[in-house]
């Protein structure tokens, strides 16, 4: 059991480096289209798009994840 628990602890780990890279280039994006409308410029708002549902699916796998960190450690009889 401590092996699995390991191994999915250092996976959540993992994941959370991503999650935080993603949401400080998330801010990053927010703070460079400050002054700019939606749709102003179609690349810069796709890129902004594809960069929000790329953060929204990674934080519910990383949550995922560490659902599974909390099942493994709660898990009874081992």
């Amino acid at each position: 059991m401590s092996d699995e628990t390991g191994s999915a602890s250092n996976k959540f780990r993992t994941d959370f480096m991503v999650e935080m890279a993603l949401v400080a280039a998330l801010v990053c994006y927010l703070v460079l289209a400050q002054g700019q409308a939606v749709g102003e410029n179609l690349s810069f708002t796709v890129a902004g798009a594809g960069l929000m549902a790329l953060a929204t699916y990674w934080t519910l796998h990383t949550l995922k994840d560490g659902l599974q960190v909390i099942a493994l450690r709660l898990r009874p009889g081992k």
